[in-house]
């Protein structure tokens, strides 16, 4: 792979053979991609096919290699960030970081809840019978969870994604630390071999041992995401893989299992609850040090007629209502920090 100026272009010379799907690349490449303008394939020399990428601006690219997981073989992973990248929750805390602060007494301050929506891109999640994609869901659930608390008086909420695009675990967690958020809400619907298993459940970090076996699978699967969504764990960056769980750790886990008990209550009365109590395991997206952090798997996937609710608008704003229930009496009783860069005038 190298890259070309005047006009900006990105170079990838593969050592293979033309094939047909080679070819129809050219086709899927969108105009309103940000950085792709076409995309060119050609037979170089015998034994090799070059791709050309015809860019809009220019881009830091980076190229790896993926092994077999799931239902995936090996993969040639392309990766393209923009040279200057922009991230809206940073431009954000830069708003708020400008902002004259009025004297602690005067303020009103703002609990932020960052919503992360489970999955997403390459990465459906679980599939349900009928077809429907966990990644799907968990967005709508956010985004209706999202108009929720930003109605309430004293929250405000960000996503983490807005669409249907890959987000590695780490970056999900570098974006609520990043807005120095109050809590962080990961929303998922959960999947088992056997169809019979229902109901909805709460998860916080462990530093030890899961609370089950099903929670100790469900985390495992969970943090396969990346090896899914081709994300290059090998990279100096990866921020989970350098976490250390500290003392700090242990008091934001305390706060994350409060949360979870306010949740799970509220999500009792929407949905049968598939345990009585907050779970823990080692879920990669809870590790934030500071940030109170859990996981809702809100009904399951594999289950026919839990299906069939996750895809009904009205059951969806039931469980949004019911997370956002909890989250209130979360903040009732734990107000947040008196110090953010998202505090309000």
């Amino acid at each position: 792979m190298f890259a070309v100026k005047d006009p900006e272009r990105l170079v990838v010379d593969l050592e293979s053979e033309m094939t047909s799907p080679l070819v129809e690349l050219d086709g899927k490449v969108m105009a309103d991609d940000p950085y792709i303008k076409g995309l060119r394939v050609a037979r170089n020399r015998p034994g090799v096919v070059r791709l050309v990428l015809d860019l809009k601006s220019e881009v830091k690219p980076q190229v790896f290699t993926l092994m077999p997981v799931a239902e995936y073989g090996h993969r040639l992973v392309l990766d393209i960030y923009p040279a200057e990248a922009v991230d809206p929750l940073a431009e954000l805390i830069a708003q708020g970081a400008k902002r004259e602060q009025p004297p602690q007494d005067q303020m009103a301050r703002l609990a932020t809840i960052v919503l992360d929506a489970g999955h997403g891109g390459e990465d459906p999640g679980a599939l349900g019978r009928r077809g429907t994609r966990e990644k799907d869901v968990t967005l709508m659930i956010a985004r209706r969870l999202k108009t929720l608390v930003d109605a309430e008086p004293n929250m405000r909420a960000l996503l983490t994604r807005e669409g249907d695009y890959f987000l590695p675990l780490n970056v999900r967690v570098e974006k609520a630390r990043k807005v120095k958020a109050d809590l962080l809400v990961s929303i998922h619907a959960d999947s088992y071999v056997r169809s019979d298993a229902r109901g909805s459940s709460v998860f916080a970090l462990s530093e030890r041992r899961a609370t089950s076996e099903l929670a100790r699978l469900l985390a495992k699967k969970e943090n396969e995401s990346d090896l899914i969504g081709g994300v290059a764990l090998g990279g100096k960056n990866d921020y989970v893989r350098k976490t250390i769980i500290d003392l700090s750790q242990t008091a934001t886990i305390d706060y994350s299992l409060r949360l979870g008990n306010s949740v799970l209550a509220r999500l009792g009365a929407v949905n049968a609850l598939h345990k009585p109590r907050v779970e823990q395991a080692s879920f990669a997206v809870l590790k934030s040090p500071d940030v109170p952090s859990i996981l809702v798997e809100t009904a399951f996937i594999s289950n026919p007629q839990e299906e069939k609710r996750l895809n009904e608008g009205g059951y969806q704003d039931q469980l949004a209502r019911a997370i956002l229930e909890g989250i209130r009496d979360f903040i009732a009783r734990h107000p947040p920090r008196p110090a953010s860069p998202l505090a309000r005038n």
